[in-house]
């Protein structure tokens, strides 16, 4: 094992106890949690990246996942003609892309994405592979059939997830209620992951298959965080119990079409709308900081630059190094990884594709990484979005829902740091789809 991937294996442990000197009850921790979640963590990541039919699948679904973008953009091509043209495409009539434009060429392709996990709920193939991790989850980690389900749910939803326990949402427990943010901020829809690969596929060209591979390491890696983090202290309704997806199924296939791109059309308003009052109001915080240190470094003579992303680069720093950065790209990489707790992992993709592009790291591994640590909703405007749409399903618990939210914020982020560890355990030019 090279050294950075001894450090990256070394990371996991550290995170989780990081994550236990947060915990609102160290000593009841559920080490059975802990071991079956890192083991699971450890089996997906071998299968993927040392098995050999485990990388041939995931480059089969990584050339999959790119051949089926490239349908979801024929509409967007008939509809926004050159602008939808990615960068290096030619159009049917030699027209030339005019480079990356976000709404023209990555927004389109979550409406097709949501038809299409739509239909696949439809015809109750989503339901089955769902209820198969959920099954895993229940039976190794031991926890109740409720968290297991939503947390399954995740790997493939986003905060339309916690319907599949609508009814099971009044008896929640506290800890039951944090897993499930936890799980949602950690982890992200199938529909969104098309929008990443469209900010990296030209940098990283096997970039689908780390995505899809990191949605699948995320989701036990908040199981692990969240109880580690808020302990379970009370009987769960479901504890141990397997139960099936809630599912309010459409009458027709073309129904769920319909269905799916509204809701893809709801998501792209909502992602807009977030990047637009985020990155406004991040830009006036920038500029009032900005003003401040200059008479503080006027004052005392400093030239230290008093940027948002600056002062958190510092903060992330350590842990950059922790899941296994070199030193050499650990101050650009702790600074993108920082910024998407504020400005989304949009953006911070987006500051990660142009980092590679202008060779501004060094080592191979730090890209990959990066990628892993960056797939997930832990940021604020998403703990928003996921304790509004949970509290408005259940109402009567919004007051225990508001109250683990910043908790849970915290152990998705560590949660996402802990699956760049395994993937920078797993990490060497020997496989295909690192290579």
């Amino acid at each position: 094992m090279e050294k950075y991937n001894f450090v990256s294996f070394s990371g996991i442990f550290m995170l989780i106890l990081i994550a236990w000197l947060f915990s609102s009850d160290k000593r009841n921790i559920n080490w059975r949690v802990i071991l079956w979640g890192v083991l699971i963590q450890i089996g997906i990541a071998a299968f993927v990246f040392i098995v050999p039919a485990g990388t041939r699948f995931f480059l089969f679904l990584n050339d999959a996942a790119i051949k089926v973008m490239g349908s979801a953009s024929a509409g967007a091509r008939f509809v926004f003609g050159r602008l939808a043209l990615s960068p290096g495409e030619t159009g049917e009539a030699g027209e030339t892309s005019l480079g990356f434009i976000l709404a023209f060429q990555a927004f389109p392709t979550i409406l097709f994405f949501s038809s299409l996990i739509s239909i696949l709920y439809y015809f109750n193939i989503m339901q089955r592979v769902v209820r198969a991790f959920a099954y895993v989850f229940t039976k190794l980690m031991r926890i109740s059939g409720a968290e297991s389900l939503v947390t399954a749910s995740n790997i493939f939803a986003g905060v339309e997830s916690a319907l599949t326990v609508r009814p099971y949402l009044a008896k929640m427990t506290r800890s039951e209620l944090c897993l499930l943010l936890t799980a949602g901020m950690a982890t992200v829809s199938s529909n969104i992951l098309a929008l990443y690969v469209y900010s990296l596929k030209a940098e990283l060209p096997t970039i689908a298959g780390h995505l899809i591979s990191a949605s699948l390491l995320a989701a036990p890696a908040a199981v692990v965080m969240s109880k580690v983090m808020l302990p379970e202290g009370d009987s769960p309704e479901t504890l141990g119990v397997h139960i099936r997806p809630y599912y309010e199924r459409e009458s027709s296939a073309f129904e769920a079409v319909i269905n799916g791109a509204n809701q893809g059309l709801k998501m792209i308003a909502g992602i807009v709308a977030l990047l637009i009052a985020v990155l406004g109001l991040v830009a006036l915080f920038e500029l009032l900081l900005a003003a401040l240190g200059n008479r503080i470094n006027l004052a005392f003579g400093w030239h230290f630059g008093w940027s948002l992303k600056e002062l958190l680069g510092y903060l992330f720093y350590p842990l950059t190094l922790i899941i296994g950065i070199p030193p050499s790209d650990a101050g650009v990489i702790s600074k993108i990884i920082a910024e998407r707790n504020i400005v989304t992992e949009v953006v911070a993709y987006r500051d990660l594709a142009g980092a590679i592009s202008k060779g501004l790291l060094v080592h191979p591994r730090s890209a990959v990484i990066t990628v892993y640590a960056l797939c997930g909703f832990a940021h604020l405007a998403s703990m928003a979005i996921f304790v509004g749409g949970t509290a408005a399903l259940v109402p009567g618990k919004t007051r225990e829902i508001a109250s683990v939210a910043v908790r849970a914020l915290v152990a998705a982020t560590l949660a996402c740091l802990m699956t760049a560890c395994v993937a920078g355990t797993f990490f060497g030019k020997a496989s295909i789809l690192f290579g």
